[in-house]
């Protein structure tokens, strides 16, 4: 018995997808690569940590379907054990980064075995818990210094070589590592492994039925999604040199929700777009003192409105794109 080869026209859509996909990369790279040029390098690397971030709750949310209200406790905890790394230890950036995403990893292991074990809304009351259990831990803690967060991180060099005291090497260093984290998530999303995912979220059930070990699956979308995270926090630890309870807030839960919501769930590009409204309004909207949680919030609402998938999720839909 032969099977016949793909027929020409079923091949087409997916050439097309994948010329787009990396269209839409290579753009998205030469825009950020020449970001320095028009915008403040600080903004821009505070935007590329939050849209790394936003892309690891992207990748839980938007292709497992489970909803974390806790997701801001590996962000804030791999920038507490980053700082302290560099600060006390006086470790490389490079190891105090990979010393806060184990630290992350292995807090998403534990957190992720108990959450997962419920499903919708009680999975997002666990994980809210367990946040809060984090965030006073942080503040308790001794070698977090309460309020006063870690003050001082030195940036140091990278690896012997790059010092990251220079805005445009700590820059690109910074875009290097929200790429390679963005990749990790591309490929994720469009391999086997991801496809599995997209079916638990889809219908759970049949995916049980079909022999897949559903829980561990989920757990570990979870530990690389708290492992991206923890990424994202080491990063912005050694960028704005603190690390504050800031990180480890509930509130910083709910602003990478309105990230992902406002570029579009589901999508490769949205959370990036979300994170650089989000973070764009906190920079420009903040001589409206406390005026800017309103005025954040009727945006958010016109455009929830206008763009019910998102920003990139309307856009892809509108005009039949992969992004």
């Amino acid at each position: 018995m032969t099977t016949s080869a793909p027929s020409a026209s079923s091949q087409a859509p997916a050439r097309r997808s994948a010329r787009e996909e990396i269209t839409a990369f290579v753009v998205m790279t030469a825009l950020f690569a020449a970001a320095p040029l028009a915008v403040y390098p600080f903004f821009m690397m505070q935007a590329l940590c939050f849209a790394l971030f936003a892309c690891a709750f992207n990748l839980l949310i938007g292709y497992v379907g489970l909803l974390s209200f806790g997701h801001a406790m590996f962000l804030g905890t791999a920038g507490y054990l980053s700082a302290h790394a560099a600060r006390v230890w006086g470790l490389a950036p490079e190891l105090s980064i990979l010393f806060g995403v184990v630290g992350s990893t292995a807090l998403g292991v534990v957190t992720g075995a108990l959450a997962i074990r419920r499903q919708g809304i009680y999975f997002a009351m666990i994980t809210l818990a367990l946040s809060q259990m984090i965030y006073f831990f942080c503040l308790e803690a001794p070698f977090t210094h309460g309020e006063d967060g870690i003050q001082g991180v030195p940036q140091g060099v990278l690896l012997g070589l790059i010092p990251l005291s220079n805005p445009w090497a700590l820059y690109y260093v910074v875009l290097t590592i929200f790429l390679i984290g963005f990749f990790v998530i591309y490929r994720t999303v469009n391999s086997p492994f991801g496809e599995v995912l997209k079916a638990i979220r889809e219908n759970e059930p049949r995916a049980v039925s079909l022999g897949y070990r559903v829980d561990q699956y989920k757990l570990a979308a979870f530990v690389l999604s708290a492992a991206l995270s923890g990424l994202a926090g080491g990063t912005k630890a050694i960028v704005a040199q603190n690390a504050s309870l800031t990180d480890v807030h509930y509130s910083m839960s709910g602003e990478v929700v309105l990230m992902t919501l406002l570029g579009g769930m589901g999508t490769i590009y949205g959370p990036v777009v979300g994170a650089l409204i989000l973070v764009a309004m906190q920079n420009y909207l903040a001589q409206y003192g406390q005026w800017v949680t309103v005025i954040q919030g009727v945006i958010f609402v016109v455009c929830v409105l206008l763009f019910r998938r998102g920003v990139v999720g309307e856009i892809a839909h509108r005009f039949k794109l992969s992004l």
